[in-house]
């Protein structure tokens, strides 16, 4: 069992940085893939970003490449996601899960999720 906390959302201006953090409870953290992603009022929840239970590899949607990065600490049970250059299309709440399937891209491949972060981009 693993339970996941997003933190770190907010309201910014277009082009600003935001970076959210989801810390994950219980010993086995380290087994799991983790991924992000984010759902817009009146649209279907959509894969952002994943990383291996190492944090060796990386997989990221087309939208996002280049602008944020997903990160993890396996010693503090904490994955991250650094937001760059943010855009008022990435205004979403953001959700952290977590899963066996490494760099799953499909909301079916993760097993656990975090009650989610708004994040809002103002233009």
């Amino acid at each position: 069992q693993v339970q996941l906390v997003e933190s770190g959302g907010g309201l910014v201006q277009a082009g600003g940085s935001l970076r959210l953090s989801c810390a994950a409870s219980g010993r086995t953290f380290s087994s799991y893939a983790m991924g992000w992603f984010r759902q817009a009022p009146g649209k279907e929840r959509e894969f952002v970003a994943a990383i291996s239970w190492i944090g060796g590899s990386t997989k990221y949607a087309d939208s996002v490449k280049g602008r944020f990065t997903i990160s993890r600490d396996n010693a503090k049970n904490t994955v991250y996601l650094q937001m760059n250059s943010l855009k008022p299309e990435d205004t979403a709440v953001y959700y952290c899960a977590a899963g066996w399937v490494t760099l799953g891209v499909r909301s079916y491949e993760y097993k656990y999720w975090g009650q989610g972060t708004q994040v809002t981009v103002d233009s």
